[in-house]
């Protein structure tokens, strides 16, 4: 696929989802969304930050506890809509290794047609004291049988392949990211896109896991320096016994015990005179 098409696709996705994030199903969810979120940004305090997104910019509805440099991203210029915009493919980001804080994927892995390489590339570009959050359409969820049923699986967000939690583990474990926590926002938007304040106050307090939206915070896992155990080569002392002298020595003046070997012959009785040598001496 060229360069130009891919663009022209990504064009038509961006296209349909600005549709749904406009209704008031849309607003409702991001607004859930924005305030799960908040609470770990404004504990942070990140410097840079890069949103990968379809249609809607999360970080836009956190000025206040959000990034001090954040970017946002684009498949091409004519969707760029400020000049710190990142226009690149997604399974090649423009940037530097480990150079941001935070990376937010939201709601994108579901309609990116290269999901692994776009999640490798989200770790590479995040530092090893930096946070990955990936924000998806929640399969198991109730707002689940009416997108994925019916006309409405033909349109956004329907038409995209929604990954679960467990799913996602697997995937982050691949690039050395293990899952920090998951939440559950979005329960049961009314009618004309209202959310019951009430209904979503619980949810969240008790993190169920049938809301339409889950939020993952994702870590790089810790890398322990292996532990190399010094042999030094000094050779241990020698026990010493009860009167100061260590084995294989006899005291001054003490004959060893160890018993002679058949005609061995010492080397202090080699000059001795036997008996009979003695008297002939005499004579």
């Amino acid at each position: 696929m060229s360069t130009s098409q891919a663009q022209a696709e990504w064009g038509e996705r961006l296209a349909l989802s600005r549709c749904y994030w406009a209704s008031g199903r849309g607003r409702a969810l991001i607004t859930a969304q924005a305030a799960c979120l908040g609470p770990v940004l404004e504990a942070r305090r990140d410097r840079h930050a890069l949103e990968l997104s379809m249609g809607a910019s999360l970080l836009a509805h956190l000025s206040a506890a959000g990034p001090t440099h954040a970017v946002q991203w684009a498949p091409a210029l004519a969707e760029a809509k400020s000049e710190a915009t990142l226009v690149c493919p997604p399974r090649a980001l423009a940037l530097p290794d480990e150079c941001l804080d935070l990376t937010l994927l939201h709601h994108f892995l579901e309609h990116c047609p290269d999901a692994h390489q776009a999640l490798a590339e989200a770790a590479r570009v995040t530092r090893d004291s930096g946070l990955m959050v990936i924000f998806g359409f929640q399969p198991l969820g109730l707002a689940a049988l009416a997108y994925r049923l019916g006309k409405k699986r033909r349109h956004y967000p329907g038409n995209g392949r929604w990954y679960t939690p467990g799913r996602l583990r697997d995937w982050l474990a691949f690039v050395d990211f293990e899952i920090e926590g998951v939440d559950y926002c979005g329960f049961g938007p009314g009618r004309g896109g209202v959310c019951h304040e009430r209904r979503e106050t619980l949810g969240r307090r008790h993190n169920v896991p049938l809301g339409t939206s889950y939020m993952i915070r994702a870590r790089r896992r810790r890398r322990q320096a292996p532990v190399q155990r010094l042999r030094f080569g000094l050779q241990p002392p020698a026990a010493a016994g009860p009167l100061g002298i260590t084995r294989g020595q006899t005291a001054p003046g003490q004959r060893s015990l160890r018993a002679r070997r058949p005609g061995e012959v010492r080397a202090a009785d080699a000059g001795a005179k036997t008996p009979s040598q003695h008297e002939e001496h005499k004579r």
